[in-house]
């Protein structure tokens, strides 16, 4: 992790810590809603932290699959177009993802013929 996102994810670890404290404070004085609320809110950087983790490990992966390349014509070349196919792939058509998955294009291969049938 570089020194960026170690700063980033100590603030993202202090707030949380915050937030927990808080959530302890509003139990012990203040109604019971808000200490829910504070708990789940403490949650939240926990999970940035994740993110942040999961983000180191994909730039780190790209850097070792650039150096793989070496070139226009090195081994490996064809790597990210492999990606971005299986990525494309594995999505629908375009209709789909206009329409928030309620609808397909009538080429699309997963259209699901739709009927008043509860």
């Amino acid at each position: 992790m570089n020194r960026s996102a170690g700063l980033l994810s100590a603030l993202y670890l202090a707030t949380s810590t915050g937030l927990a404290w808080t959530a302890v404070l509003a139990l012990r004085q203040g109604p019971p809603w808000t200490a829910c609320l504070f708990a789940a809110a403490s949650l939240v950087p926990v999970i940035a932290v994740v993110r942040e983790s999961v983000l180191q490990d994909q730039r780190r992966t790209l850097a070792e699959m650039r150096g793989r390349v070496g070139g226009p014509g090195g081994p490996g070349a064809g790597a990210a177009d492999d990606i971005v196919r299986a990525e494309l792939d594995t999505a629908c058509c375009e209709r789909w993802w206009t329409s928030c998955g309620t609808d397909h294009d009538s080429t699309c291969p997963r259209r699901v013929p739709r009927s008043s049938a509860a």
